[in-house]
C-alpha cells in the first residue's frame, strides 16, 4: 500500500527547497521524526537549514500558522525557541501535497535526565514561556481534553479491532474507570485555566547547546491545556525523585510566573490520558511504513497485555490521588 510520504524522495525535497529560491549543495541528512519528515539540507555558500514537511491532512494551514505565530511571539519576547525562517514574508510553503517550513539549524543535545540544576532552569524557562502563552488563546488548534485524549481514541481502537479479544473487557473497564476519575480530578481544580502549551515537553524536545543554553524545540503538538502539561513530562525516576525534581521545576517557574498548586492533582490524570492517546497515535499511523519499522513491538499480544496492565496500574495511582482529596 502506498503512502503520501513515498513521493517525498530526495529529489522532491531538493526541488521543494529550491522552489523558494535557495540553492542546495545536495547534501541531505534525515533527522529523527515520525509524525512529520524532517531533513537537514545543505545550502550553497550558507548555513544548512532544517526542512520540516508536515504530515498531509493532520493540521490545517491555519493551525500550522498559529504554531508559527506562537513561536514568533515567544522569539520576540526573547524566549529560547527556534522560530521558522521567513522567505518572501512567508513561513509556510507548499510543494505538491506537502506543506513545509524551514528552520535555522541549532546544534545541541538533550540534557541529562533528572539533573536538578537543569530542571530549575527549565522551570524558569517555562515560567517565562507561559507568561507569553497566557496573552491569548489558540483558535485553530485543539485542547487537551478527556474526550479527545481518552474517550475518542479508546473507542476507535476498539472499533478497528486493535485490542485482542481476550483483553477487550479489561481494557474497556480500565479506560472507563480512568475516564471517571480523570473527570473527578479535573473538576477538583477550581477555575482551571487553559493556556497555549508546548504540549509535548519531554526531555527529547529540550536542546542544550554547547554554550549551555537551553532551547525548547518542536511545537508540533502545541495546543491549549493546563500549565502543568508542560511540567510533568520533564520528571523521571521513582516517586521520591520526581517529587524533588518537581520542587525544582516549580521553584524556577515561580521566579517568573505564578503556578497554581491545585494543578498538581492533574499530573496522574494527564499521564493516564497520554498513555491512551499514545497507543491510539501508533495505531492510527500503522499504514505509514516508518512506524512498523520503528515500533516493531507495537500491536503484538505481548504489547497489549503490557499496555492493559499499565493502564490498570495507572488506575490505582489515580485512585490514590482521588482518595487524598
Amino acid at each position: 500500500m502506498s503512502h503520501p510520504y513515498d513521493t517525498l524522495t530526495p529529489d522532491a525535497v531538493i526541488t521543494a527547497i529550491e522552489s523558494l529560491g535557495l540553492v542546495s549543495d545536495l547534501r541531505i541528512l534525515t533527522l529523527n521524526s515520525y509524525e512529520n519528515r524532517v531533513y537537514q539540507i545543505g545550502i550553497d555558500e550558507a548555513q544548512p537549514v532544517i526542512a520540516k514537511f508536515y504530515r498531509p491532512d493532520r493540521w490545517s494551514r491555519e493551525a500550522i500558522l498559529e504554531e508559527h505565530a506562537f513561536l514568533d511571539e515567544l522569539h520576540a519576547a526573547e524566549i529560547p525557541v527556534i522560530a521558522p525562517l521567513k522567505i518572501a514574508g512567508a513561513s509556510l510553503h507548499q510543494f505538491d501535497e506537502f506543506m513545509f517550513t524551514l528552520f535555522p539549524r541549532k546544534g545541541g543535545s538533550a540534557p541529562e535526565p533528572g539533573d536538578l540544576d537543569y530542571l530549575f532552569r527549565m522551570g524558569q524557562l517555562l515560567g517565562r514561556l507561559h507568561g507569553v502563552a497566557r496573552n491569548h488563546d489558540f483558535r485553530h488548534r485543539p485542547t487537551i481534553s478527556i474526550e479527545n485524549f481518552a474517550v475518542e481514541p479508546s473507542t476507535q481502537l476498539l472499533q478497528h479491532h486493535f485490542v485482542p479479544g481476550e483483553l477487550i473487557a479489561r481494557y474497556q473497564s480500565a479506560v472507563e474507570q480512568i475516564v471517571v476519575l480523570c473527570r473527578q480530578l479535573f473538576d477538583y481544580v477550581p477555575e482551571l485555566r487553559y493556556i497555549r502549551t508546548h504540549g509535548d515537553c519531554h526531555i527529547g524536545n529540550i536542546l542544550c547547546t554547547r554554550d549551555d543554553a537551553l532551547f525548547v524545540v518542536d511545537f508540533d503538538d502545541s495546543r491549549m491545556g493546563p500549565a502543568v502539561q508542560d511540567i510533568w513530562m520533564l520528571l523521571s525516576g521513582d516517586a521520591h525523585e520526581q517529587r524533588r525534581q518537581l520542587d525544582e521545576v516549580i521553584s524556577g517557574y515561580e521566579d517568573f510566573n505564578e503556578f497554581r498548586r491545585a494543578e498538581l492533582k492533574l499530573i496522574e490524570p494527564l499521564r493516564a490520558l497520554r498513555m491512551i492517546h499514545y497507543t491510539h497515535w501508533l495505531a492510527s499511523r500503522w499504514d505509514d511504513p516508518a512506524f512498523p519499522r520503528a515500533f516493531t513491538w507495537f500491536n503484538t499480544p505481548a504489547y497489549w497485555t503490557q499496555h492493559v496492565g499499565t493502564l490498570e496500574q495507572q488506575l490505582f495511582s489515580l485512585q490514590e490521588v482521588a482518595e487524598a482529596l
